[in-house]
């Protein structure tokens, strides 16, 4: 039995490029598309947000000279491109999607509404929220803590290439340690960084559980699902 009835997925742009330096990688796409069809088929509530930095990030565009708030709302045309990525992958599974905009750009997407989210996640889509919250100066990770609030989501899943939380970069501290848990207050007191701070507060201030773990490992997600104990879970 899922132990969430209703979840945030929040992806990494920059995880959909696999062994490439830019772009889609057709094969972590399906690989990601398979996994959320796993969970799909135990009748899980999937809302997914996904970014864009395999394609173009704001704040490196503005290191170039691009206009901050141009660069941003290039951004967010970013992870509208993976958005209807991940939505063709999976409907060639058979799973219904839809796409939603932040800002209106239809046909390519509907407009995001709260109201029309949370009744097509009822009725058994997997709704794909893109262009971030509409606005410069914010981050994926705030648009999916935004996003996971309103659709009243029971986590936010954080899939990340790390498999959790540590004392430390893993990378450079061999010394580090994972948590299995962690409250909000300790990251705040440690300085950890696990999103922005702007959505890590919005999470905190909702009561909205964050799950970290390693989405690009095969099977993870419905690992998580099924309450394994692979990742880390932030909470108040």
């Amino acid at each position: 039995m899922a132990k969430y009835k209703r979840i945030l997925l929040k992806l990494s742009g920059e995880s959909l490029m696999g062994d490439q330096h830019f772009g889609i990688d057709s094969k972590r796409l399906n690989q990601y598309a398979e996994q959320i069809k796993e969970i799909y088929d135990l009748g899980v509530e999937i809302g997914i947000v996904i970014g864009g930095g395999n394609i173009f990030r704001g704040l490196s565009g503005t290191g170039k000279g691009f206009d901050r708030v141009k660069g941003d709302q290039m951004g967010m045309c970013a992870t509208v491109i993976n958005s209807l990525a991940l939505s063709s992958a999976l409907e060639a599974l058979g799973v219904k999607t839809k796409v939603l905009t932040a800002i209106r750009m239809e046909p390519i997407g509907e407009f995001y509404s709260k109201s029309k989210a949370i009744e097509a996640l009822t009725l058994g889509y997997v709704c794909i929220f893109s262009a971030g919250t509409g606005s410069p100066y914010f981050t994926t990770d705030t648009g999916s803590s935004l996003r996971g609030i309103e659709i009243e989501a029971d986590v936010m899943l954080k899939g990340t290439r790390v498999d959790g939380i540590y004392t430390a970069d893993p990378e450079k501290d061999p010394k580090a340690t994972k948590f299995s848990d962690i409250t909000y207050d300790e990251i705040y007191n440690r300085g950890l960084k696990i999103m922005d701070l702007t959505a890590t507060t919005m999470c905190k201030e909702n009561n909205l559980p964050i799950y970290v773990f390693n989405m690009d490992k095969v099977g993870n997600l419905k690992k998580v699902i099924d309450g394994q104990d692979i990742g880390t879970l932030v909470h108040n």
